[in-house]
């Protein structure tokens, strides 16, 4: 292998803007993020789930086969939101603060958003969804003081669905606001949050309408985030398809991805757990539960799709479809979290889907959704920080192709810079931005082009992972020995490699201190939190991941 060098805020030098304000031709953005969705989750990806609006923008696109995320929500969302890797936006843990400002859990004023550097440069700017990089006003933290002109959503990590009115145990979703103001819907026939972003994002590309000025629309869907809450319609779409089971179903999504050349055939898949039972040892009335969890979340990510086509729709209602880029991704793996485990089985009130139940589809059916890859959320292996990746421009991209190289979340922001024709300021309300950190995927996504190779970074509670060419090197916390795998030929991280390549190792490892250091990163065991940060149960609401 050759030697690979570390350069900090590579992205500077590449990104190819050039206007400072938008171009009257500038494109229309729509960034779609889902969250917990598993790398084979949706149809184009090896998925039985009804996905056809997400699926024709993948064939009328281009995909990445390799699409890496920060495995897990908040981290994710500071890295795409700036084009900064998380510790050096603030968010190096999740959104609460360890006390240094690499993890004080809320966007600092040297990494712009999107929206902000958007807005600036000619953009009306949209949010309809999930926040979760800092909910302190404050600090200035909501979305209307990061430079979006209109937003919707949730300000913490997760949210229920469905209103819950059994108020001794009612979990209710939200807390909802609009703009600077809190709102709520209780009252609201068949409220569903999955709904009510889509239709605040049709809002939005309405009122963009009425102006001359392209817009950016961030559309950060909650879903299919635990808890398993749907639609009854949607539920019944499909029941009896996960009668089959986990072992037999992820077979079938593997031999799907080998078939549309997602994947190679030789393609050696990751390991099963230990801890994940055979389906056939289990009872019948097992078998029952956990074939229901999975039709509810299948019918969750079913209705988010059906909330993209209703997006396409507005789009084409309101002559813009034919200049808008389209964006498609996950915020990390599917996740391996036991709700009952979390929280007790007593939040429970109602059967799994409905309003009263809180259930997640846990690791045995996210080692489907994360299929063929290892692990799941939080993870540094390929299951954790891997995702499906659509991007859909008719006029400029032509369908159907699966790119080659790495693709990071860093780089959406200096790609959207790019394609709006916006410069990246040098300085902004008298602060001095972070150089970014990605690259442009501009030429990648236009012309099919092989991304260049540079090494891509990870660290989140411990975790730590470096990507350099073919190779990967990982630890996984509290462990600090490092591991070593040839990710072309074994992605699924079957073979650990490190002991007979210690040159390699040393290389890797080195890139990686030197990249700690330029980001801020410090040694977790030194800043973990003395107990649990992550979840907050009381009588109206619990806010994790």
């Amino acid at each position: 292998m050759k030697k690979i060098y570390y350069k900090p805020a590579l992205g500077a030098a590449l990104l190819l803007c050039h206007n400072v304000n938008a171009q009257k031709e500038s494109p229309n953005i729509v960034l779609v993020v889902v969250d917990d969705l598993g790398y084979s989750d949706l149809g184009v990806y090896g998925s039985e789930i009804h996905t056809p609006n997400l699926d024709r923008l993948a064939s009328e696109g281009v995909r990445f086969r390799q699409f890496y995320n920060n495995s897990i929500s908040a981290p994710t969302r500071a890295s795409l939101l700036t084009g900064q890797y998380a510790s050096k936006a603030g968010v190096g843990y999740f959104d609460v603060n360890l006390g240094l400002p690499a993890y004080q859990g809320y966007l600092n004023k040297e990494s712009l958003t999107i929206a902000e550097v958007l807005r600036k440069g000619g953009y009306q700017t949209y949010l309809s969804g999930k926040w979760h990089v800092g909910k302190d006003n404050s600090n200035n933290e909501r979305p209307a003081q990061r430079g979006f002109d209109r937003s919707f959503g949730i300000l913490g990590g997760a949210s229920t669905y469905l209103y819950n009115h059994d108020y001794e145990k009612g979990i209710n979703p939200g807390p909802l606001f609009e703009d600077n103001a809190p709102v709520s819907y209780e009252n609201e026939k068949d409220f569903y949050i999955t709904d009510a972003i889509t239709k605040h994002a049709v809002q939005y590309i309405g009122e963009s309408s009425q102006k001359k000025s392209p817009f950016f629309l961030y559309l950060a869907y909650t879903a299919p985030h635990w808890p398993l809450q749907a639609k009854p319609e949607d539920i019944a779409k499909y029941r009896g398809h996960y009668d089959i089971g986990w072992d037999s179903l992820r077979t079938v999504r593997i031999n799907r991805q080998k078939e549309s050349g997602l994947i190679p055939q030789d393609f050696v898949p990751a390991i099963k757990d230990r801890d994940i039972p055979d389906w056939e040892n289990l009872t019948y009335d097992e078998k029952h539960l956990w074939a229901k969890k999975m039709e509810v979340f299948a019918a969750m990510v079913d209705r988010v799709d059906q909330g993209v086509g209703e997006v396409l729709d507005a789009l084409k209602k309101t002559n813009r479809i034919d200049n808008t880029i389209v964006v498609f991704i996950s915020d990390n793996g599917a996740p391996a979290e036991e709700v009952n485990d979390l929280f007790g089985i007593y939040i429970n009130s109602g059967t799994v889907g409905t309003a009263g139940s809180y259930e997640s589809q846990s690791r045995s059916w996210s080692h489907v959704s994360n299929s063929p890859l290892r692990a799941y959320k939080t993870f540094a292996y390929e299951g954790g920080i891997s995702s499906p990746f659509i991007a859909w421009y008719p006029s400029k991209i032509s369908g159907g192709k699966l790119l080659k190289g790495q693709g990071h979340i860093i780089d959406l922001a200096p790609t959207f810079y790019d394609i709006a024709g916006v410069t990246y300021p040098r300085e902004y309300d008298q602060v001095k931005p972070h150089p970014l950190a990605g690259v442009s995927l501009k030429n990648v996504l236009y012309n099919a082009t092989e991304l260049d190779d540079r090494p891509l970074f990870w660290e989140r509670a411990g975790n730590r992972a470096v990507r350099a060419g073919n190779y990967k090197l990982v630890s996984i916390f509290p462990s600090y020995e490092w591991e070593l795998y040839d990710i072309e030929s074994d992605r699924g991280e079957t073979k650990n490699i490190a002991a007979e390549n210690a040159a390699l190792v040393n290389q890797l490892s080195r890139l990686y201190f030197e990249w700690a250091k330029e980001n801020d990163v410090v040694d977790f065991e030194k800043i973990k939190p003395k107990e649990s940060l992550l979840k907050k149960v009381n009588g109206k609401g619990i806010d994790i991941f």
